[in-house]
């Protein structure tokens, strides 16, 4: 596909988005279920929220399609609990762990798939609850440090390297819509400091009825340390979600197919993503 389509597509998807109507109901999507609020509507909007006071569970799974120099599959489930702390009455600090389960596909004739653990990343966002601290009253916004951990079972599957760096996250939530962005870099401190990588997330996320929602959410990334022409990786694309519940169980799902335009050598072309969120509303 070339990069005029994707642009194309891209364009088309964002006209989609910017044509729908930016009413919808009074809820604040901060994870607190409120007198008034409409529930499914609430949760959707507070899980698409990365700083919203609600703990989750989500399991994120991503297949890449022809990955590596032999174009193999390679799959990686993330496993990110979301866990909010109070620190008074006007600020939370939102914990979240990613923990990836890795299926590497061989590189070359001889080799073997490794299957196992990569490196863990935890990022802590500072926030404000008080929407009198938000950027000009409609931002929402939250920094703190992102630290890798070597938690990796394999070389192949992770740097193994101890790291760290600042994140931030910011958004804002018109009517029936949840946009911003998420932003770290983190640098490894050990000994071969074979880290450095960039990370931007936005998001873009369109609320329909009955906990049906439409969403943009690609992750691009910049390996400093690779070569100019291997450093990005940058996708688009798109997908749905909706809320339901199990019982008494709310539960986020969602699928997403997102397109490289611009990969490393020996990345995907494409990546499915399927997502399972558990959530646990106070």
């Amino acid at each position: 596909m070339s990069r005029a389509v994707v642009v194309a597509f891209l364009v088309a998807f964002l006209g989609v988005i910017v044509a729908l109507p930016a009413s919808g109901e009074p809820t604040k999507g901060d994870g607190i279920i409120e007198a008034g609020e409409n529930e499914t509507s609430e949760l959707a909007r507070a899980a698409q929220n990365p700083v919203a006071n609600l703990i989750s569970l989500p399991f994120q799974n991503n297949t890449n399609f022809d990955f590596g120099p032999r174009e193999k599959t390679q799959n990686i489930l993330n496993i990110q609990p979301v866990v909010p702390f109070s620190l008074g009455d006007d600020w939370n600090l939102i914990t979240r762990t990613i923990v990836p389960v890795i299926s590497q596909p061989a590189f070359f004739d001889g080799q073997d798939r490794k299957n196992g653990l990569g490196d863990t990343l935890f990022t802590g966002f500072i926030s404000p609850t008080n929407r009198d601290k938000w950027i000009g009253g409609t931002w929402l916004w939250g920094v703190g440090p992102a630290v890798l951990l070597p938690t990796s079972t394999n070389d192949r599957l992770g740097s193994g390297e101890w790291g760290a760096g600042p994140s931030a996250v910011f958004l804002t939530m018109p009517g029936r819509w949840v946009i911003g962005s998420l932003f770290n870099n983190v640098w490894s401190f050990t000994d071969d400091k074979d880290v450095n990588i960039f990370t931007w997330q936005y998001f873009v996320n369109y609320n329909l009825d009955d906990g049906w929602y439409l969403t943009s959410a690609p992750i691009i990334t910049a390996n400093w340390k690779a070569d100019s022409d291997d450093t990005w990786t940058v996708p688009f694309g798109g997908g749905v979600g909706k809320i339901f519940r199990i019982g008494n169980q709310p539960i986020n799902v969602s699928a997403a197919t997102y397109y490289n335009a611009e990969k490393p050598d020996f990345g995907a072309d494409w990546q499915a993503r399927l997502q399972v969120q558990f959530l646990f509303p106070k």
